[in-house]
C-alpha cells in the first residue's frame, strides 16, 4: 500500500492534489476555530466548505509550469505562503476581529511598539496552521516521492485551471444569490472572508486598494462639487444657547485608550472601577453623553483622531494616517491657529508611530511632544509606551510652556491590549470571567482613571483648569467581539450581534467650568466631536467640507454610520443587513425610515472615501482659511538631538 502511495506521488498532479486537499482541510478549521462570520443558513456553510478551493487550485497550480522537482519545491514555497498569509490573518483577528488588508500592511513601522500584544495572541496550538507544510516537506526530504522529471501536459493544466475557473464561478453565483451585489456595495470584510474565501480577499482587497490609489491621479477640481453641495445640505446651524460658550479657552482633548462606555458605573465586587469619571458624569459643569459611539476601522486610535481632526470617516482598508499623511486637509489646529491657537499633541510614545510625524504637518499642529520629551524609569514603560501616570504628570510644565490659547491633545496608553500591569500598581482586583485580557481590562481602566484624576488636580494647581475646556473620548474598543463569551458574564447577559453593536458606545465627556452641563442623550459618533467643538468656541463650521454635524445643534442628524457600512439610531440598529430595535434588541422588517438610514450611512461613507482617497480638498478652500504647508512643520526635539550627538562624540 505504501508503495502504491509513494508511487502515486511522484506524479506532480498527485502531490498538487494532495496539496490542495490539505490546504482546503486546514483553511476550513481555521475558519471554524478563530473566525466568528456569523453562519446563518445551510447555503452559507456550504459556501465556507468549498471556498478555499478556488483559490487552493488556482495558487498551486501556477507551481505546475514547472518541471520535476521544482514543481513540487514550488508548491511548497506557494503552499507556505498562503499558509502565512491565513496564519497572519488569524493573529490579527484575535485582536481586531478583522482582516488584514493591502493599506495595513504599510502599517508593519509599529510592529516593533506591539510587544506584548503580539505575544498574548500566540497559541501553543498555532504550530497545526503550517502542518500540512511540514507534511509536503517530509515527503520530499525523506525522499518517501521521487517526482519524475517530466512537465506537464497542456492540455492538464487547462484543465486544472479550468477546474479553478469553474469552482469560484459556482461559489460566486451562489453567494451571489444569498447576498447580492456583494462585490459592489460596501459590505463588511467578515462578508467577503465567509462568502468568497481568505485567499479570494486578499486578490478583491488588492484590486479594491489599488483602485482607490488611482483615485487620487484621476480626480479634479469638478469632484469637489458634489462634495460641498452634500456638506453644505447637511450643516446643522449652532445651538445659540451653547454657540461661543468657551470661547478663547484652552482646549485639551483627553484620548481615553480603549475605554467603552460599559465600564462607566460599573461594579466589580461592589466597587466603582472608574471612581473619578463616574463623578464627572454628575458634574454641573460637565456635558456627558451616554449614546456616543467610536466609528473607527482599521486605523482604531488614528482612526478616531483622524475623525476627531477632520469630521471625516478613516479608510474602509488600512489607516488615512499611515496612507494618506500628505493629503490636504481643513484640520481643527489650522482652523483655530488661523485663530490665535497655539496647537500640540502629547504622547508617550514613539513619533513615527502611526506616521504621526508626518500626517499632524498636515493637519497643522505646532508641536509634537513624543516619547523623546519625557524621562521613563524603570517600569514606566509598558505595552506601547510611558505609563499614564509619569505621562500625565511630566506633562504639565510643557503644557504650561505653551502659549495662550492652545488647542492640545493627550494620548493615553497604559489601558491597551492585553492590559497588562504590575499588581504593585493595581489598585483594584481583576475580573474573575476566565478570560484574561478582559479580566485585566478592569485594572488597567482603574489606572487610567487614577491618572485622568491627578492630571485634573495639576491644572487646577497649575491655573490652567478655569479657562479651559477639557474634552475626554473612548478612542474605540477594548474588548472585540472575540471575547462575547466574557463580556456575558461581565454583563450580565448574553452578547451577541446586537449587544456588541451597543457595546461600541464610548465614554464622551465635556467638561467646561463655570458651564451649566447634564447628561445628553441624543446619538451621535466621533465624526461629530469637531463641528460641536468649534461651535462651542465660537467658530462657525458652515463652508466647511465636514460630515458630522453639532451634537448641540437642533439640527444634529442622529443616525452613528459605522465603518463597516452598520448603523444605529436611537430607534433603530442595522448589522450585516438584519436590523433590530435599539431600545428592545427585538429583529424588525426593513421599511422606509429603515431604507432612509441606510441610505444616509451609504451616502456618508461614500462621500467620505472620495474626498480622503482623491485628495480633493487641495480642490477647495473655505473662505477666511489659508492652506497648510506641511514644510512650515519640525518636530524635531533639539534637546534629544543635541545630547545624542555630544555621547556619540
Amino acid at each position: 500500500m505504501k508503495t502504491k502511495l509513494t508511487s502515486l506521488l511522484n506524479k506532480p498532479i498527485a502531490f498538487f492534489t494532495l496539496a490542495v486537499v490539505l490546504l482546503w482541510i486546514k483553511t476550513y478549521s481555521a475558519y471554524r476555530v478563530e473566525f466568528s462570520l456569523g453562519i446563518d443558513n445551510k447555503l452559507q456553510e456550504l459556501l465556507l466548505f468549498i471556498n478555499p478551493v478556488s483559490s487552493a487550485i488556482l495558487f498551486l497550480g501556477l507551481a505546475l509550469f514547472f518541471k520535476g522537482k521544482k514543481s513540487y519545491v514550488w508548491m511548497i514555497i506557494i503552499d507556505l505562503l498562503l499558509s502565512f498569509l491565513l496564519y497572519a490573518n488569524i493573529v490579527y483577528y484575535r485582536f481586531f476581529s478583522d482582516f488584514i488588508t493591502l493599506p495595513t500592511l504599510t502599517q508593519t513601522g509599529n510592529a516593533g511598539d506591539l510587544g506584548q500584544s503580539i505575544e498574548a495572541l500566540l497559541k501553543p496550538y498555532d504550530v497545526l496552521y503550517f502542518l500540512d507544510t511540514i507534511i509536503l516537506v517530509a515527503l520530499v526530504l525523506m525522499k518517501a516521492v521521487k517526482p519524475a522529471p517530466i512537465k506537464m501536459k497542456k492540455r492538464t493544466l487547462v484543465m486544472v485551471f479550468s477546474a479553478a475557473v469553474a469552482f469560484f464561478a459556482v461559489n460566486l453565483s451562489l453567494a451571489e444569490a444569498d447576498r447580492p451585489q456583494l462585490l459592489t456595495r460596501t459590505f463588511d470584510r467578515n462578508y467577503i472572508v465567509k462568502y468568497l474565501g481568505m485567499y479570494n480577499f486578499t486578490i478583491y482587497d488588492a484590486i479594491k486598494s489599488t483602485n482607490a490609489s488611482a483615485q487620487r491621479a484621476m480626480a479634479d477640481s469638478d469632484d469637489i462639487t458634489e462634495v460641498t453641495n452634500y456638506t453644505n445640505a447637511i450643516y446643522a446651524e449652532p445651538n445659540p444657547k451653547y454657540f461661543g460658550v468657551a470661547k478663547d479657552r484652552n482646549v485639551i482633548y483627553i484620548h481615553l485608550e480603549s475605554l467603552q462606555e460599559f465600564i462607566i458605573d460599573y461594579k466589580l465586587n461592589g466597587e466603582e472601577v472608574t471612581p473619578f469619571l463616574n463623578s464627572m458624569t454628575r458634574d454641573k459643569n460637565t456635558f456627558y453623553f451616554d449614546n456616543f459611539f467610536h466609528q473607527t476601522g482599521q486605523g482604531k486610535t488614528a482612526d478616531a483622531e483622524f475623525m476627531l481632526e477632520n469630521s471625516l470617516f478613516g479608510l474602509p482598508q488600512g489607516s488615512a494616517f499611515s496612507t494618506k499623511g500628505r493629503n490636504t486637509y481643513q484640520a481643527a489646529p489650522a482652523i483655530l491657529g488661523q485663530n490665535g491657537y497655539t496647537s500640540a499633541v502629547f504622547h508617550g510614545n514613539t513619533k513615527t508611530f502611526w506616521n504621526r510625524n508626518e500626517i499632524y504637518k498636515s493637519l497643522g499642529f505646532d508641536k509634537f511632544f513624543d516619547l523623546s520629551y519625557y524621562t521613563a524609569k524603570e517600569g514606566d514603560i509598558v505595552n506601547y509606551g510611558l505609563m499614564d501616570k509619569p505621562f500625565f504628570e511630566q506633562s504639565i510644565p510643557m503644557l504650561k510652556s505653551l502659549k495662550q490659547p492652545f488647542y492640545t491633545k493627550f494620548i493615553t496608553l497604559t489601558n491597551h491590549f492585553p492590559y497588562p500591569i504590575d499588581q504593585d500598581l493595581a489598585t483594584i482586583e481583576k475580573h474573575t470571567t476566565g478570560d484574561k485580557s478582559v479580566d485585566n481590562y478592569f485594572q488597567t481602566a482603574r489606572y487610567l482613571d487614577e491618572a485622568i484624576k491627578q492630571f485634573f488636580a495639576d491644572l487646577k494647581a497649575s491655573g490652567l483648569y478655569e479657562n479651559s475646556i477639557i474634552v475626554m473620548y473612548g478612542d474605540h474598543y477594548g474588548i472585540s467581539d472575540n471575547h462575547n463569551k466574557a463580556m456575558s458574564t461581565v454583563l450580565g447577559k448574553e452578547v451577541g450581534d446586537f449587544e456588541n453593536a451597543q457595546l461600541q458606545r464610548v465614554p464622551l465627556f465635556i467638561h467646561i467650568p463655570g458651564v451649566e452641563g447634564g447628561t445628553m442623550h441624543q446619538y451621535g459618533g466621533q465624526i461629530d466631536l469637531m463641528p460641536t467643538l468649534l461651535h462651542l468656541l465660537g467658530i462657525d463650521t458652515k463652508g466647511y467640507v465636514q460630515l458630522g454635524t453639532d451634537l448641540l445643534s437642533e439640527d444634529h442628524q442622529e443616525v452613528v454610520p459605522f465603518r463597516n457600512g452598520d448603523f444605529v439610531t436611537e430607534n433603530v440598529t442595522g448589522i450585516n443587513g438584519k436590523y433590530y430595535d435599539t431600545q428592545t434588541g427585538e429583529q424588525v422588517e426593513v421599511n422606509e425610515e429603515i431604507k432612509k438610514y441606510d441610505q444616509i450611512t451609504q451616502m456618508k461613507l461614500k462621500i467620505s472615501d472620495k474626498i480622503v482617497n482623491q485628495d480633493l480638498l487641495r480642490f477647495y478652500t473655505p473662505q477666511g482659511f489659508d492652506p497648510i504647508d506641511p514644510s512650515d512643520y519640525d518636530y524635531t526635539n533639539r534637546m534629544t538631538d543635541e545630547n545624542a550627538e555630544v555621547t556619540k562624540k
